[in-house]
């Protein structure tokens, strides 16, 4: 069976195409600029060089329609009509507590994540966008939806609750959800297979850090502690988003600087993390050149970063009684040599060791720990599509 894989934007789509006898990859693209003047299409197929297409695209039914034309096309395409595609897999930001795994699309199910789109006003509405028009343009195609907050719904209430009022919870579902919990539950897989251990006798900390970054705790197969909470705001410092942050900081700063409504929600997420401290990129490869130019902020703003990262791996071998592996993940996690080793330094007395031969890679599934190290260190690329394209495999066919 061939799936597609659609992940919808709010002005952009990323999708796939995919194999499920072999789970071979055949083609990927990207449409940006939806609904905007210079609206493209960027598509490849496995071994060819990328196609680029300039096309009116007025919405997401127009996106994909331009997505189901390439993939048919007739040099560049990978199927002959789309009755090859057995199934598509949507990528959904937010399910709320309402599911805890990956479903296939019902007009129940869409209107549950219709009841969701407050807790994801820049994701669900787009996502749903996405399902509708692929609704429309294949309706006889089985469409699965597989949730980013799905993985982390075996949270035990104490990791999930916050200290306010509980009717708050009760009546808005005010709690923490966590996010990348595709890339989390993927890289956890991968790693059972790579140290040939069942994941269920597993203790592993999953590190997804990228522009945006979370860490996980992964006990026996199951999340029981993430740090991205109620939004993607909560957690780590990131490449905009400020991570944690005492709330008072929130209505100090409005007070101070006299700001209008929504204006502090905007710096928090767009204009913090590493940029705002750095002053210089929310991308680290821009930040580490500023570094090698002595600028002492930037410096700054890496150390934070690797900080915020060290206290959620302690305290989840706190959470957990221990850790068997350290899984790094995700843009920052896969190609920055130098940030594994600053979050790596200093913590063997929690038997984490730092192979730095081993550590000079990029993008390649290893083992960067040392020999002697007592927890394994894991570089794991992620590939969320691919844990997509199985959940939807799976449902459509029966296996779960």
């Amino acid at each position: 069976m061939k799936v597609l894989v659609i992940n919808c934007g709010s002005s952009s789509l990323k999708y796939q195409v995919l194999d499920m006898t072999n789970e071979s990859l055949l083609c990927k693209g990207l449409v940006e600029r939806i609904g905007m003047d210079g609206s493209v299409i960027t598509h490849e197929k496995i071994g060819m060089d990328k196609i680029k297409t300039e096309v009116p695209m007025k919405d997401h039914k127009d996106a994909i329609e331009q997505v189901l034309n390439a993939v048919q096309d007739a040099e560049h395409g990978v199927v002959k009509s789309m009755d090859e595609i057995g199934a598509v897999g949507h990528r959904v930001v937010h399910a709320g507590e309402k599911f805890a795994s990956s479903v296939l699309i019902t007009e129940e199910v869409i209107k549950a994540l219709e009841e969701c789109v407050d807790l994801a006003p820049l994701h669900n509405p787009p996502n749903l966008l996405g399902i509708a028009a692929c609704q429309e343009l294949m309706p006889d195609t089985p469409m699965v939806g597989v949730f980013d907050t799905a993985f982390h719904q075996t949270m035990p209430p104490e990791s999930y609750i916050y200290a306010i009022p509980y009717e708050y919870y009760q009546k808005h579902g005010i709690r923490r959800y966590g996010f990348h919990g595709t890339s989390h539950k993927y890289v956890a897989e991968r790693a059972s297979k790579m140290l040939n251990v069942n994941l269920d006798d597993l203790k592993l900390i999953t590190c997804h850090l990228g522009n945006g970054a979370s860490v996980s705790a992964i006990k026996r197969g199951k999340c029981i502690d993430t740090s991205m909470g109620f939004t993607p705001l909560e957690g780590l410092v990131m490449g905009t988003r400020c991570g944690d942050l005492d709330p008072a900081i929130v209505t100090y700063i409005r007070e101070k600087e006299n700001l209008p409504q929504g204006k502090a929600n905007e710096i928090l997420n767009k204009k913090s993390g590493v940029l705002g401290i750095s002053g210089v990129s929310s991308d680290f490869r821009d930040i580490e050149e500023a570094v090698a130019e002595g600028n002492e902020r930037a410096a700054l703003a890496l150390k934070v970063f690797a900080h915020k990262v060290r206290f959620y791996i302690g305290a989840y071998i706190a959470e957990m009684n221990g850790v068997d592996a350290i899984i790094f993940t995700a843009g920052v996690g896969e190609n920055d040599v130098t940030m594994r080793e600053i979050i790596c330094n200093n913590l063997g007395n929690l038997g984490i060791k730092l192979d730095p031969v081993k550590n000079k890679i990029r993008g390649k599934e290893t083992v960067i720990s040392a020999d002697d190290s007592r927890v394994k260190l894991l570089l794991i690329p992620t590939n969320e599509e691919l844990m997509i394209a199985r959940d939807t495999y799976n449902i459509v066919t029966g296996r779960i």
